[in-house]
C-alpha cells in the first residue's frame, strides 16, 4: 500500500498544472488598460486610508470595565482587567492592613483583594454589600478589588490634557466616572516603603 504522504507523479501534474494557469493570470493582469490600473490603485488608496482613520478613532477611545464601589462608579482601563470573580472565598490574612480584605484563590494563584473604600476614603456598608472582585494586573503584580456591582465595557474618550497628579485616577468624566490608574494602585505607599 501506497504512502500517502509520498508526492505521486499525478500530484505533481495538478501542481505544475495550477502554476501555468496562474502564470497565465498574472499575464494577463499585466495587460490591464490604465483605467482598470486608476481604479484598481484607487480601490486600495481608499481601503488605506478608512483604516488609518479606523486606526486614529481607536486611538482617541478608551475601553474600560466600569463598576460601583461606595455608592460612587468607576473604572479600571479593559488591558489591566486580568478576570472578574465572585468575591465568595475570600479569606482573611490575619495582619493585614485595613484596606485589604482577604484573598482568593484564582487560576492557581494567590489574589489579595483591596477594600477601595478604605483606600479612596468612601463610607460604606459591609462586607455584604460586596459581590464581585475585579483583578487586575500591571506588570507580574495581580490584585484584586473588591466592588458591589460591575456594569461592564465602556468606550470612552480618551482625556486631552495630562492624567490626575493626585490620587490613584487617570481622570475623571463628565459623568463623574472616575478611571483609576492600576499602576498607582499596586505600588506601594510611601510610609510602607520608609
Amino acid at each position: 500500500m501506497a504512502d500517502p504522504t509520498t508526492p505521486t507523479r499525478a500530484g505533481f501534474e495538478e501542481l505544475y498544472r495550477r502554476l501555468e494557469e496562474a502564470e497565465r493570470a498574472l499575464a494577463r493582469g499585466a495587460q490591464i488598460s490604465p483605467e482598470e490600473r486608476q481604479k484598481i490603485l484607487a480601490e486600495r488608496a481608499r481601503s488605506l486610508a478608512s483604516s488609518r482613520e479606523e486606526e486614529r478613532v481607536a486611538r482617541e477611545r478608551l475601553e474600560v470595565v466600569a463598576f460601583r464601589v461606595g455608592g460612587e462608579r468607576y473604572a479600571v482601563p479593559i488591558g489591566a482587567v486580568d478576570e472578574i470573580l465572585d468575591i465568595k472565598g475570600l479569606c482573611p490574612l490575619l495582619g493585614a492592613p485595613h484596606h485589604v480584605l482577604g484573598a482568593l484563590v484564582a487560576r492557581s494563584r494567590i489574589v489579595p483583594v483591596l477594600d477601595l473604600r478604605q483606600l479612596l476614603g468612601l463610607e460604606g456598608g459591609g462586607m455584604s454589600d460586596l459581590s464581585k472582585v475585579v483583578a487586575v494586573a500591571e506588570g507580574e503584580e495581580l490584585l484584586g478589588l473588591a466592588v458591589e456591582d460591575v456594569e461592564g465595557k465602556l468606550e470612552l474618550p480618551r482625556p486631552d490634557g495630562p492624567s490626575s497628579s493626585t490620587g490613584p485616577f487617570l481622570f475623571v468624566t463628565a459623568e463623574r466616572l472616575a478611571v483609576l490608574d492600576v499602576a498607582r494602585l499596586i505600588e506601594p505607599a510611601p510610609s510602607a516603603a520608609g
